[in-house]
């Protein structure tokens, strides 16, 4: 696994801690998705990675992840949210890849 991704993921994550969550964007459902929980499942699945804890349902919440980002992206029309969220997405990206990675070098037995 190339460390500079992992390291590249955990920057990302820090820089995600230090923004503050966009105003008005609590407790609001943008596509069906609350934006909390959306920030919240993202982050989740980024800090998984991170530590190489995902389970079996990885690539489900993956999927359900990039569905949400997909939806939600467009319809975002707050400048600071749509960056706060493109930060997101681009994590949950990472992430994904550095799974990726892992599967093909871990043994198939």
């Amino acid at each position: 696994m190339p460390d500079e991704k992992v390291d590249a993921l955990a920057q990302m994550m820090a820089e995600h801690m230090a923004r503050p969550f966009p105003p008005g964007f609590r407790g609001l459902s943008v596509e069906g998705w609350d934006m909390v929980m959306l920030d919240s499942d993202a982050y989740a699945y980024a800090a998984c990675v991170q530590e190489d804890l995902l389970g079996e349902q990885a690539h489900a919440r993956l999927a359900r992840l990039t569905s949400a980002f997909g939806k939600v992206l467009p319809a975002i029309d707050d400048e600071y949210a749509a960056t706060y969220y493109t930060h997101l997405h681009t994590m949950v990206v990472l992430s994904a890849e550095i799974e990726s990675l892992r599967k093909m070098r871990s043994p198939h037995w």
